[in-house]
């Protein structure tokens, strides 16, 4: 693994300083902003997504800039990444609009703050996260429950697999196992009932509530009911090798395995540019680089955990991955906002949906910049 990557040090070293000079102006335009996407002029957005502070992705601005501080120590990001909490703490004023995507939205910013300064207001606010994400826990599914409504009670996500590090994370800190039992459970369900044997995902399943079996599944967004997913194989990809990290069941280690080989198989096929959906018609192309960057992430975490020629594997699949979206997607102009395009929300169903394909997304940039900093060698783990 180490081989492989002082192999390629100039390429990483190149790359992070394009992105470390752009971030550290983008950040500074963005600071009153949490973004989501850009303009056609490549400007983040300046309103909240949907015009809510509860936006599930509204986490991720504040958890890149905390990840920029890990590495450089820049007042900059670290200013930058509390004003971005600031904005985003306003979700909280409304507890019935919280949802299962809590972990995404504080343990990347509240979280961060917390490991990286010791603030006690952070710490405060990350384990209220924690308990909402706990209260969502169907007792006798062994689910937690995905969105709110009630045409979803009975619903869960690949998604959450990332999700569950805040219950990881609120047990280690109040040594009350509970929360760690409610995400161990979780994980379990997802490793039976979302990933399939040959190593694919299911994006969503419904449960019965009462005893948790499985009702039906549904193709989410993906592009049919037995289809996969690609971002949701990137959430059970890394989600997995989280869980094993915090938990050391060998289970969650062997689903991380299972994924992250059927992922590079696909990806593979098409030089490492992952498609939105790996059971997608072969015309039109559509791709989503967010899914090649977290799964990158992941890989790079399994390397740490296997054979020496199986770390060397996962290694440069994840430097392949990186490397595509250095060549072909990634933005280092100085004057754009964003860093990374050619994302995509979901597969699209219809022509509607056609607006949220190829199209720079903040979790993109998030995962890309979280890559680079493994392959630099930094030991700042968000999860």
């Amino acid at each position: 693994m180490n081989t492989i990557i002082e192999q390629n040090k100039q390429w990483i070293d190149e790359v992070w300083q394009k992105v470390e000079n752009k971030l550290s102006k983008v950040a500074v335009r963005s600071r009153e902003k949490l973004p989501y996407t850009t303009d056609e002029n490549g400007v983040h957005n300046t309103e909240y997504y949907h015009g809510c502070a509860d936006w599930w992705t509204n986490g991720f601005w504040g958890g890149l800039l905390w990840l920029m501080y890990s590495e450089t120590g820049k007042d900059v990001y670290k200013d930058c990444a509390i004003r971005s909490g600031e904005l985003l703490d306003a979700a909280l004023a409304d507890y019935k609009k919280l949802h299962h995507d809590v972990g995404f939205m504080w343990h990347l910013t509240a979280g961060a703050k917390y490991a990286l300064t010791g603030d006690e207001s952070a710490y405060n606010t990350n384990l209220y996260a924690a308990a909402t994400l706990a209260s969502r826990f169907n007792i006798d599914g062994n689910f937690i429950r995905a969105w709110n409504g009630e045409g979803a009670i009975g619903w869960s996500i690949i998604d959450c697999l990332m999700n569950i590090p805040l219950l990881y994370w609120a047990s280690k800190e109040t040594g009350d196992p509970r929360f760690k039992k409610i995400a161990m459970r979780h994980a379990d369900m997802a490793i039976r009932d979302h990933i399939r044997p040959d190593g694919s995902v299911n994006h969503i399943v419904e449960h019965d509530t009462e005893t948790g079996e499985v009702v039906r599944v549904h193709g989410g967004q993906g592009c049919a009911d037995d289809s996969c997913w690609s971002r949701g194989l990137a959430w059970a990809v890394y989600g997995s090798i989280i869980s094993y990290i915090h938990t050391e069941k060998k289970e969650y280690l062997d689903a991380a395995i299972k994924t992250a080989n059927y992922f590079i198989a696909n990806c593979a096929q098409t030089d490492y540019k992952p498609l939105i959906d790996f059971r997608q018609p072969p015309e039109p192309v559509y791709y989503d680089s967010t899914a090649g960057v977290c799964t990158a992430c992941g890989l790079l975490e399994i390397a740490k955990y296997v054979s020496e020629s199986e770390a060397r594997m996962y290694t440069q699949a994840a430097i392949n991955i990186l490397k595509a979206v250095d060549a072909e997607w990634a933005n280092y102009d100085e004057n754009i906002d964003y860093l990374v395009g050619m994302g995509s929300e979901r597969y699209p169903t219809t022509k509607e949906q056609l607006k949220v394909v190829h199209m720079p997304i903040v979790y993109g940039d998030f995962f890309y910049v979280e890559a680079l900093l493994k392959l630099k060698g930094n030991e700042f783990f968000i999860w």
